[in-house]
């Protein structure tokens, strides 16, 4: 059995989004966002204290990259990867690693309007910082998309699961409207079965409450 340990709208639900798009029997652990994921049962799964951790083959695997490589390998028939030997096999690990890029830049977004208790702790310069840099990667992936469906001329993969999530938790902060081609391919990709089974269930397990949170002004 494969079983992810999960909380959603987190880094964990890129690798949900890929467990549904290889058509595979796996199980799903959820957790909550706070302090749990620092208790010693969870951290003999992830030693860092973060999701996504995924049980398979009788061992832990933890980030999120790695994953996304163990799994494409392990079922190599779903054409999710892009094996060694592959032409798209380079830039296939570059974008499916460049999805880290832009979720550093959530993860300090994130903190800044939702985890900071007090709002003498939030800085509107590092929200408009962050927010400025997210939309740098948005122009990355725009000028990738010039006479792509999908990052990959080849069609869609785990590239685009990886960065699309990253698009996903990024548009809460960095709109994508402006930049066209990017927003054909979200649309595109976000209306695949595996994405909204991706989604989380209810309103009480979101982690961001608003559709958009928009930087201060300093």
């Amino acid at each position: 059995m494969i079983r992810l340990h999960h909380v959603p709208q987190s880094r964990s639900m890129r690798t949900l989004w890929l467990l549904h798009e290889l058509g595979i029997e796996f199980e799903v652990v959820q957790w909550p966002f706070d302090k749990t994921l620092r208790s010693p049962e969870y951290l003999k799964l992830n030693p860092a204290g973060r999701v996504p951790a995924l049980e398979m083959d009788g061992r832990c695997i933890w980030e999120t990259g790695a994953i996304t490589e163990v799994l494409c390998e392990r079922f190599p028939e779903t054409g999710m990867g892009r094996m060694p030997g592959d032409d798209e096999r380079i830039d296939w690990l570059i974008w499916v690693h460049f999805a880290e890029t832009l979720s550093q830049h959530v993860a300090a977004l994130t903190q800044q309007h939702l985890v900071l208790y007090d709002d003498a702790m939030r800085s509107p310069v590092v929200m408009q910082i962050e927010a400025k840099r997210a939309a740098k990667c948005y122009e990355a992936i725009e000028a990738r998309l010039e006479g792509r469906d999908y990052l990959l001329d080849g069609g869609f993969s785990a590239a685009d699961v990886s960065v699309g999530q990253a698009v996903y938790m990024a548009r809460h902060f960095a709109p994508i409207e402006p930049y066209a081609r990017l927003a054909d391919w979200y649309g595109r990709i976000t209306a695949r079965p595996g994405f909204i089974a991706s989604l989380p269930i209810s309103d009480s397990e979101r982690l961001y409450t608003r559709d958009y949170y928009e930087a201060w002004e300093a």
